[in-house]
């Protein structure tokens, strides 16, 4: 690994994607990257999950993320005319690509949460997409049994409504847990007050929250994730799966799975959380490098 004396700094701008959305975006640039690095959040985040992680990957790389539409600054359309459903998304993660002009032969994508059932969507319609995947803590299948409750609650109605106005009317409590739950107290870590206010600031940013958001890319989320599981034969492009092994809310055995049915290496990492990035980001910088190798 190489060592600079002074990180270049990360440059935080918006860039416009299509004619609804434009993407607040973190980029950290190096003169002579040795490939580029995508990451991309989950929920609640936004790109300042990154900020322990993309300055010490731009010690040799590019290294880009951006707020999912719905989340942190990012555009919040209507939803007839953008649905927020994975397979959006994944037009979305398209877009970025080709509008930032990463060379995708020396692309890595990071990929957690809601973000990683998207890249997958876009890897199965284009295996070029990136050199290679790290995916984790998701739910690729339709397995409601391996996700914590109030997630099964949000695949259908009317209980998913019910979930949209309890989680929009606790947001303090979201903010303050969503981070640590499962975990024992000598596990949990430090989530700074950067971060935690720049969800603040961005999760009632424009008409919709993060919590709608969330509803409605869950009102869609079966009929991708069977779509997924129907074209699994499909994917060609490299991939790794990364879990938490305490991960309370999608479960592990979900990760066991995907990894064995895409023939991909699995990850499980010990004592950790649904947010490995955030409570050992060594091992997803560790990680990250490694798919260069």
């Amino acid at each position: 690994m190489s060592h600079h004396a002074k990180r270049p700094p990360a440059d935080i701008g918006t860039i416009p994607i299509d004619t609804d959305i434009t993407l607040r975006r973190m980029v950290v640039h190096r003169a002579d990257p040795k490939g580029t690095v995508l990451l991309l959040h989950g929920f609640p985040e936004t790109i300042y999950a990154w900020k322990d992680v993309a300055p010490a990957l731009a010690d040799d790389f590019e290294v880009h993320a951006f707020d999912w539409p719905g989340f942190g600054l990012s555009s919040r359309p209507q939803v007839d005319r953008f649905s927020y459903a994975p397979r959006d998304y994944a037009r979305v993660l398209k877009n970025y690509i080709d509008r930032s002009g990463i060379d995708r032969s020396q692309l890595t994508i990071y990929a957690t949460d809601i973000s990683a059932l998207p890249t997958l969507l876009l890897a199965l319609e284009e295996p070029d997409v990136a050199r290679s995947l790290i995916v984790g803590d998701f739910a690729p299948f339709n397995r409601p049994a391996y996700m914590w409750e109030s997630l099964q609650a949000l695949k259908s109605k009317p209980s998913s409504d019910q979930v949209r106005a309890f989680m929009n009317a606790n947001r303090e409590e979201i903010l303050a847990n969503t981070f640590f739950r499962g975990l024992p107290e000598e596990a949990r870590y430090e989530v700074s007050r950067e971060f935690r206010e720049d969800i603040a600031v961005g999760w009632g940013h424009g008409d919709m929250t993060s919590v709608d958001a969330f509803y409605h890319y869950y009102s869609q989320f079966t009929r991708d994730q069977d779509y997924f599981e129907a074209n699994l034969a499909r994917l060609r492009t490299p991939a790794t799966v990364v879990w938490g092994s305490e991960d309370l809310y999608i479960k592990k055995e979900m990760g066991i799975e995907l990894a064995h049915r895409i023939q991909a290496d699995l990850k499980l990492l010990p004592d950790i959380g649904h947010y490995p990035h955030l409570q050992a980001p060594s091992q997803t910088i560790a990680e990250i490098r490694g798919s260069f190798q």
